[in-house]
């Protein structure tokens, strides 16, 4: 498995503190790790949470519950513990 550096939600400052503020899961409190590994370039991060954000909210003909229900059964797929 690779290792990439993070920086933890109580150690981002400046934008990244900002980004990590809009990407917070609401039952953890936490940002998904699929976030953090663009933590060392903001921009990266912000422009992934861009994409993120207009596939599940722009898939015209699926409701927002289908597209979880695509999205878990992905990460399902891939073995993906979220």
């Amino acid at each position: 498995m690779a290792w990439i550096e993070t920086i933890d939600e109580g150690a981002a400052r400046g934008p990244l503190k900002e980004l990590y503020a809009r990407m917070l899961d609401p039952g953890s409190q936490r940002v998904d790790n699929v976030l953090k590994i663009h933590a060392l370039h903001p921009d990266g991060l912000a422009a992934h949470w861009s994409v993120y954000r207009a596939a599940m909210a722009g898939t015209r003909g699926l409701r927002k519950v289908e597209r979880e229900l695509v999205a878990v059964l992905v990460s399902t797929i891939n073995d993906c513990h979220y």
